[in-house]
C-alpha cells in the first residue's frame, strides 16, 4: 500500500464512522502506520489534530441537519457523540457562531471532508542529512499548548515574546549563547509540550540551585534529556526570520521526502536548533540567522 492509498483509507474510515466511536488505532492501521506516527503526520500535513478534524466534521454535519429541520437538538447531540445537550450547544456555538436552536435560517460554517489529490510536486531541491545524534540534555521552560505545532494560534510566538527574563538567564549561562533550541514533545490529540531551551555545562546543571541561588527562580526551569537517535536534519535559508520558512520545509519533508524514503517518524521529540540568537537593532547580524529542524525518524 502506498502513502496516498493509506491516508485515503484512513479518511474513508473516519467519514464512515462520524456517528460512531472512532478508533484512532484502526484509522492508523488502515493507513498502514502506527497510531502515534499517523497522528503526528496528520498534524503536520493539515495543521490540526485528528480530534479537531473529527469534531469539525461532526459539527458541520449536525449544523446541516438542524438547518434542514430533520432532527431535534437533543437527538443531534446524541448522534454526534456529545454526552449532553449543553456540551453540544457550547461546541456548536463555538464552531457555527449560533446556538443549535437557531440553526434554521442562520449562516452556518461548512467543513468539507479531506480528500487526497495526486498532484505534481517537487522538482525543487531540499538539502537534508540523515544523522545519528547523541543524547543531549537541554535546560529550559515548558508550556503545554493546544492543537498542533505552528498552527494559527501562534502560541509559541507569544511564549517567546513574554519570557524575555527567562531567556536572558539561560543564554547568559550557556557556553554557546547564540544557539538555542525549541523542543516539541509529548504530542497527543489534546496538544503538545513546547520548550525553549539552551545547552548548559554539566556543572551548571548539576549545581543548578546553587548557580541561581533562588529556589523560586530555578523552579521555572527543567532539565530535559532528549534520547539519542536518528534524525532527518534540514536547514532553512539564512535570513532575519527563519521561523517563517522552516514550517514549509517541515511540511515538504513529511509530504514529499518521507513517503518514499524508507523511513517513518519516531516518537522521540522534534527539535529546532536556532543558530544565532536575535540581536535587536543589528540587522546585518540578524540576516545571517537560520534554523535546523530535526525530525526523529527510524527505518521502516
Amino acid at each position: 500500500m502506498d502513502w496516498i492509498d493509506g491516508i485515503q483509507n484512513a479518511l474513508a474510515y473516519i467519514e464512515d464512522n462520524l456517528t460512531e466511536e472512532i478508533d484512532y488505532g484502526e484509522a492508523a492501521r488502515r493507513a498502514a502506520s502506527s497510531g502515534y506516527h499517523f497522528q503526528r503526520v496528520f498534524g503536520i500535513l493539515t495543521g490540526m489534530t485528528l480530534g479537531e478534524y473529527i469534531r469539525n466534521r461532526r459539527l458541520a454535519l449536525a449544523g446541516a441537519e438542524l438547518a434542514s429541520g430533520e432532527i431535534r437538538v437533543i437527538d443531534a447531540a446524541l448522534k454526534y457523540g456529545y454526552e449532553s445537550p449543553d456540551s453540544f450547544a457550547k461546541a456548536f456555538k463555538k464552531f457555527h457562531g449560533v446556538n443549535p436552536g437557531e440553526a434554521r435560517g442562520a449562516s452556518l460554517r461548512s467543513f468539507s471532508p479531506l480528500r487526497i489529490r495526486l498532484t505534481l510536486e517537487g522538482a525543487s531541491t531540499m538539502n537534508y542529512k540523515i544523522e545519528e545524534k547523541p543524547e543531549i540534555t537541554l535546560t529550559g521552560f515548558r508550556r503545554r499548548f493546544e492543537g498542533t505545532p505552528a498552527d494559527t494560534r501562534d502560541q509559541d510566538y507569544d511564549l517567546w515574546i513574554t519570557t524575555r527574563v527567562n531567556q536572558y538567564v539561560l543564554s547568559g549561562l550557556a557556553p554557546d549563547r547564540e544557539t538555542c533550541w525549541e523542543i516539541i514533545s509529548d504530542q497527543t490529540d489534546d496538544g503538545y509540550d513546547f520548550r525553549i531551551a539552551w545547552e548548559l555545562t554539566p556543572f551548571d546543571r548539576e549545581n543548578w540551585d546553587d548557580v541561581l541561588n533562588d529556589p523560586d527562580f530555578t523552579a521555572r526551569y527543567d532539565h530535559y534529556t532528549v534520547p539519542a537517535g536518528l534524525y532527518l536534519v534540514v536547514e532553512t535559508e539564512k535570513c532575519m526570520y527563519p521561523s517563517e520558512h522552516y514550517e514549509e520545509l517541515r511540511r515538504r519533508a513529511v509530504n514529499e521526502w518521507l513517503p518514499a524514503s524508507g523511513y517513518e517518524m519516531d516518537d522521540r521529540p522534534e527539535l529546532h536548533k536556532i543558530h544565532w540568537y536575535f540581536r535587536a537593532g543589528d540587522d546585518e547580524y540578524n540576516s545571517t540567522r537560520y534554523t535546523e529542524f530535526w525530525l526523529p525518524v527510524v527505518k521502516k
